[in-house]
């Protein structure tokens, strides 16, 4: 089998050559520019040889525009991930004021300018993922400690905000399967108790991402939903979302590979902690590697992290991963 084959297999329930490995990480040297980024991701795949490329553009690239500063401080930062220094939306009046974006200019339009340049650097059977984050999401990174007061005092003009986000987000998306990937990694880290409640994820999470997520269905036949946390409400989105793989913190927060085979009828992704990834030997990589396939009985799993591999991992525990699955 070829990546695509092997990889569409997976999320289809059918026989496989061997389960399909992907990891992915930040690049915290080349992501300010769309050749930096892709040719850094174009190396790790060309290193690795990954069933599928998830693109993963700079920390806050997604609401950058809106007038978002960040700051990289590589001391410490195992992740490769930018410092916010201040979030645009912090009063009533920022929320009436938030406006649409020409998703063509700026950092959205760079980070569609790195897809057409990563697309020309890989082979045509290599799937391309880029990151879209939840509409939930990116208020939340908007807004910081004002969203939960938007929440409460201005639910109006919060949804005004909520609904150009949501058009953004679903332009951004689109656009960057025209502009080469094949699929999207829908991220949300809001469904978890230390963002938000229940109640609020099912009104301000579910009806947002459903846009998002129903207007991809025709443009893509790959979409990765992340869960990401280590304490999610797993039971909320999942059922809820039309997508056809998923990606948590499994080891850390349920369900386990095996059980979530049974709450969902895509292929589950993940099986290696990052702690594991980071500072365990080897042969504990290994291991989780094929405890995944092993839990899963080989089907419908793609074997991956719960999410970016740490820019700290050593390649000896990289390389363990691929050894695993043959």
């Amino acid at each position: 089998m070829n990546k695509r084959e092997r990889v569409f297999a997976a999320l289809n329930g059918d026989e496989v050559d061997r389960s399909p490995v992907a990891l992915w990480r930040h690049f915290p040297e080349h992501d300010q520019t769309a050749g930096g980024l892709a040719q850094a991701v174009a190396a790790w795949q060309k290193k690795w040889d990954w069933d599928f490329v998830k693109v993963t553009p700079t920390s806050g690239y997604y609401y950058e525009d809106w007038g978002a500063t960040f700051e990289y401080r590589p001391q410490g930062n195992a992740h490769g991930t930018r410092t916010v220094l201040s979030r645009p939306v912090q009063s009533r009046q920022d929320l009436e004021n938030l406006a649409p974006l020409d998703i063509t200019q700026g950092v959205y339009g760079r980070e569609l300018q790195a897809l057409r340049e990563l697309r020309k650097l890989l082979d045509e059977d290599v799937p391309v993922l880029e990151t879209i984050f939840s509409p939930f999401n990116v208020a939340n990174s908007l807004m910081g400690e004002f969203l939960a007061t938007a929440v409460a005092d201005y639910p109006d003009e919060l949804r005004q905000a909520m609904d150009t986000i949501t058009e953004v987000t679903t332009e951004f998306a689109v656009a960057s399967l025209e502009a080469g990937a094949d699929s999207i990694f829908f991220a949300t880290q809001m469904a978890q108790p230390a963002l938000a409640s229940q109640e609020q994820f099912q009104t301000w999470g579910i009806p947002y991402d459903q846009q998002v997520l129903n207007a991809l269905r025709d443009e893509t036949d790959f979409v990765l939903l992340h869960v990401h946390g280590d304490d999610v409400y797993f039971d909320l989105p999942v059922p809820a979302y039309p997508v056809d793989a998923v990606n948590w913190h499994t080891r850390i927060t349920g369900p386990s590979l095996q059980e979530a085979l049974t709450k969902f009828d895509g292929a589950v992704v993940g099986g290696l902690t990052e702690e594991v990834l980071v500072a365990g030997h080897p042969d504990e990589v290994r291991a989780q590697a094929v405890d995944a396939v092993e839990q899963t009985g080989g089907e419908r799993v793609i074997v991956g992290a719960g999410c970016v591999t740490p820019i700290t991992t050593p390649e000896d525990n990289i390389q363990a991963v691929r050894q695993a699955i043959v």
